[in-house]
């Protein structure tokens, strides 16, 4: 039930969404909203409050993320904890199965897997090459000067995406894209509640990693090419936010593509409201589709990639080609931060690339991966499912009949793990009807058939649902 409460903003100074969540803190903390109530709905408190929806929203999002709210699309907004919980609240990658799911036998298609094409036993025999070199260097801490023949050799590999000229000066790495994605906000945020912007369906870890470096999340519209340029125009307009996260090449979780007109626009705004962009390429590992933003705005934009999705998740290996003239400061931010990488993770980069077995075991991983994407073509292909080839995942809109969120509870009772759309949208965000399925490449391609017939078949028999 949901618990009437009409605060009296008047006792707050300042911009009507901060005095509401003053309001809300006050209330939870003097136990007026007791743990577990159910707050009113954004448009109806709205209406009660005479502001806007976009008010109520703001100020639900701030105390939720202090951890005194708690949001679930398609429930509402509930009192979490009279008291603020210190840093993050749930993990961004989920540890085993749902509890439904324990005791069945279940294929897990939320996220993508790679698979090993030969990636543990190239890893192992360069263990064994770097073991032999160690010395007393392996000792000390990593300086800012001694990964640079690494940073070039990355640079090297990535000669074929589009980039524009950089070099190893223009890079630093890091322990992985979400890592690049922590550093690259501590180099560009400003002020004391930040704003930065980011598509309205995204990858959780980039919310996660813009909440703890102190910043709010702003959602735009997206469409079939991914973010809207005017509707970011119109949110800097209204906001004044100075970073946007856009992914043109592959985009989390609905798999459009950004052309290049649409680039071009987006690049524009960006210039017109002086904003950085983050372009996280991280999904995208075959030759670039359209010229990078990063060659189109070198002077704003912060290219973020890794190995993760290419050759070893495990491995913890990415980096930021950042704007001209910003990589030492860059580098400065990660070394204040870990120092740098471990010894051991730049000996095996170094040797993956140096070698040729980085682009070899990339390879064949992208032909598994391809292969997983023409049976799911085979056996989804009749309904509206979007698609890139090399990506690892496929998002498919719901049919007449199903919602996501049933279609999703049907599947994990099949024995079938897949994402709602509801999984990344922001708190009170649009989320459209629809679900991520993953291409995993770490299980059986038998195994990795029969989840997805059994998705076909509850596809062809929408299940009525009656509520009261």
């Amino acid at each position: 039930m949901t618990t009437i409460w009409r605060p009296d903003l008047t006792q707050f100074d300042g911009p009507k969404y901060l005095a509401l969540s003053h309001a809300l803190r006050d209330a939870v903390r003097r136990g007026d909203l007791a743990e577990g109530a159910r707050l009113p709905p954004v448009r109806e408190l709205a209406w009660q409050l005479s502001v806007t929806p976009g008010t109520v929203a703001r100020a639900y999002q701030i105390v939720t993320q202090e951890g005194l709210l708690e949001a679930t699309v398609g429930r509402g907004t509930f009192v979490a904890a009279r008291h603020p919980r210190l840093g993050p609240s749930q993990p961004i990658f989920e540890e085993g199965l749902p509890a439904s799911a324990r005791n069945v036998t279940v294929t897990d298609l939320r996220s993508p897997q790679l698979p090993d094409v030969g990636q543990s036993a190239t890893l192992a025999a360069i263990l064994v090459q770097v073991a032999g070199r160690i010395g007393a260097e392996h000792l000390d801490y990593p300086t800012l000067a001694r990964d640079r023949p690494l940073r070039q050799a990355y640079a090297d590999w990535l000669a074929d995406q589009a980039l524009g000229p950089f070099d190893a000066d223009d890079m630093v790495l890091t322990l992985g894209g979400q890592n690049a994605l922590c550093i690259a906000l501590q180099c560009c945020l400003r002020g004391e509640r930040p704003q930065v912007y980011c598509e309205e369906l995204a990858y959780a870890g980039f919310r996660r990693a813009a909440r703890i470096n102190r910043a709010e999340v702003v959602p735009v519209t997206l469409d079939d090419q991914g973010i809207v340029p005017e509707a970011l125009d119109a949110a800097c307009r209204r906001q004044g936010g100075r970073i946007v996260c856009v992914t043109p090449e592959a985009q989390n979780p609905t798999a459009a593509m950004m052309g290049r007109e649409r680039r071009i626009d987006l690049i524009r705004v960006a210039r017109a409201h002086d904003l950085q962009i983050f372009e996280d390429n991280c999904y995208s590992v075959g030759r670039a589709g359209e010229p990078s933003l990063r060659s189109l705005a070198p002077e704003r934009t912060w290219h973020i990639t890794s190995l993760s999705k290419s050759i070893s998740a495990g491995l913890r290996f990415g980096a930021i080609i950042c704007p001209p003239g910003l990589g030492e400061a860059a580098r400065l931010a990660a070394q204040h931060n870990y120092f740098g990488l471990p010894h051991p993770v730049t000996d095996i980069a170094y040797a993956l690339f140096r070698s040729g077995e980085a682009s070899r075991l990339r390879d064949l991983a992208q032909e598994v991966i391809n292969r997983r994407l023409e049976l799911a073509l085979n056996i989804l292909g009749r309904h509206a499912i979007r698609w890139q080839r090399g990506l690892s995942f496929v998002w498919l809109p719901m049919p007449r009949g199903w919602r996501a969120s049933t279609f999703v509870r049907q599947a994990e009772a099949a024995g079938v793990l897949i994402r709602s759309a509801d999984e990344y949208a922001l708190v009170d965000g649009r989320a459209p009807n629809a679900v991520r399925i993953a291409l995993a490449g770490g299980i059986a391609e038998e195994e990795f058939v029969a989840a997805l017939t059994a998705l076909s078949g509850l596809l062809d028999s929408p299940r009525e649902e009656i509520t009261v």
